[in-house]
């Protein structure tokens, strides 16, 4: 009976005469929207609460995040092998071959996530030092990143849980359990950053601490998800068989392994993107990060209309409805400049009131201003390359979201901006005017590809 409700379920999502293609849309769109912002959110909130301890703590703090999502990179191949292959087996009605697949993820993340804990810890300051610590951030920064290396395991295989369950169309549940691992971190920075309720106070190190407790916690939620509830379209059992399938790893890296290269290139990029920055001291740098957590409110919902173009591209390719998958793009990208637009006129309108958030130095928060107001041109590119990149992926044609980036960053980001800020000297408003330029080479590069309907037929050179 649990069987036949649950291919009834996978029939009715499939079955999409029944519903106007915007609301299909909007069912897979909006909790991942509402995840990533309150994600966001907290974690602005969190780099406040960092931030009152000064500018010196923000960028021990903003050191750290790129070196992280370069760490990280490895398991893009695994994410969208993993959401992909999940989407087609979806859409071609096999639900146990989806769940397969999720086996295999969670294999993969646990082996890979315990190696690059390991390496984040023991490399901790010397990838600090790389990124041009000063003496005023660098001990702070390295007791940071070790801490939270120390829990990227948990990260690793909640991304792998979460990056299945959007494959198969279920992005309420990651969005309750992530949301609500967010709200504990929020709380974990107030006792252990300031030394409240009894706890003590930790400053930086309690930030740490806080963020990778509440990751763990997001991790055993997903786990409970899929081995325990009856409300998700993957369900697992602890005796199912979880030996690596060659096959499968195969086709999951086939797919995904041109997305790591992709957030290889993409973070290097940013990596030395930041470390250029980093050279006009710790007050521009702070105003820079300030300026970057605060777009995470674009890149959100950004991230979300990318996540509803993988799965429902995905979906409708694995049930062999090709022009259903070009419609569902079309109108993603449609929806996606929409919003973006909306958000460009709030940075332009509030950018500095946002920033007076973080920080009460005056000169910190008009410099913030200014990056926010140049962010802003930047958001109809952004929203076009992330919702038609997903449309990519979700076909399995990862080869050209990874020449985009490529093209983008490395030229931009990392020459352009190196001659604006170190030989020009337009100082942070030329390494953000790069990021502009960077956004629209990237949507160039994708668009043409998308137009050209060869991603269409992708899936049939995985295997």
């Amino acid at each position: 009976m649990k069987q036949l409700t649950l291919h009834k379920r996978l029939k009715q999502r499939m079955n999409l005469d029944f519903r106007p293609v915007w609301k299909e849309i909007m069912v897979i769109t909006l909790p991942a929207f509402i995840e990533l912002v309150m994600s966001t959110l907290f974690g602005m909130i969190d780099m406040v609460m960092v931030g009152r301890l000064g500018p010196a703590a923000i960028t021990a703090v903003g050191l750290t995040n790129q070196p992280f999502m370069l760490l990280l990179a490895i398991f893009a191949a695994v994410n969208i092998g993993t959401t992909t292959l999940v989407a087609w087996q979806i859409g071609a009605g096999k639900p146990e071959k989806a769940e397969a697949v999720t086996r295999q993820a969670l294999v993969i993340s646990f082996v890979l996530g315990t190696v690059v804990s390991g390496i984040g810890v023991f490399l901790a300051p010397a990838i600090v030092g790389f990124m041009g610590a000063e003496s005023d951030t660098f001990a702070d920064a390295t007791i940071y990143f070790q801490i939270v290396a120390a829990g990227l395991l948990f990260q690793v295989i909640n991304m792998g849980i979460t990056a299945a369950l959007r494959g198969a169309g279920e992005t309420k549940i990651p969005m309750l359990y992530n949301v609500g691992s967010n709200l504990f971190n929020v709380f974990g920075n107030y006792v252990l950053i300031y030394g409240k309720l009894g706890f003590p106070r930790w400053e930086v190190a309690g930030a740490a601490v806080s963020t990778t407790v509440s990751r763990l916690l997001a991790c055993l939620a997903g786990l409970f998800v899929l081995y325990c509830s009856r409300y998700s379209v993957i369900h697992l059992k602890l005796k199912d068989d979880y030996r690596l399938h060659r096959p499968t790893v195969k086709r999951i890296f086939t797919i995904g392994l041109p997305a790591a290269l992709e957030q290889f290139i993409l973070h290097g990029g940013l990596m030395i993107f930041a470390k250029t920055v980093s050279t006009l001291g710790t007050l521009k740098f702070a105003a820079h990060q300030i300026g970057l957590n605060i777009s995470g409110l674009s890149f959100a919902p950004s991230t979300a209309f990318s996540v509803a173009s993988t799965t429902l591209v995905g979906q409708s390719l694995g049930a062999e409805k090709e022009e259903q998958a070009a419609n569902y793009a079309m109108i993603v990208h449609k929806i996606a400049l929409v919003v973006a637009v909306f958000n460009a006129v709030l940075f332009i309108l509030f950018s500095y009131p946002m920033a007076r958030i973080y920080t009460s130095d005056p000169a910190v928060a008009a410099a913030a201003g200014m990056v926010l107001k140049i962010l802003a041109l930047a958001l109809p590119g952004q929203s076009t390359q992330f919702a038609l990149a997903g449309a990519l992926r979700g076909a399995g044609d990862t080869m050209y979201p990874l020449y985009a980036s490529a093209l983008g960053i490395w030229v931009f980001r990392v020459v352009v901006a190196y001659i604006f800020v170190r030989i020009f000297h337009w100082g942070l408003a030329g390494a953000w005017v790069a990021f502009v330029m960077d956004q629209y080479t990237r949507s160039a590069v994708v668009y043409f590809r998308f137009r050209s309907g060869k991603w269409k037929h992708a899936r049939f050179r995985v295997g």
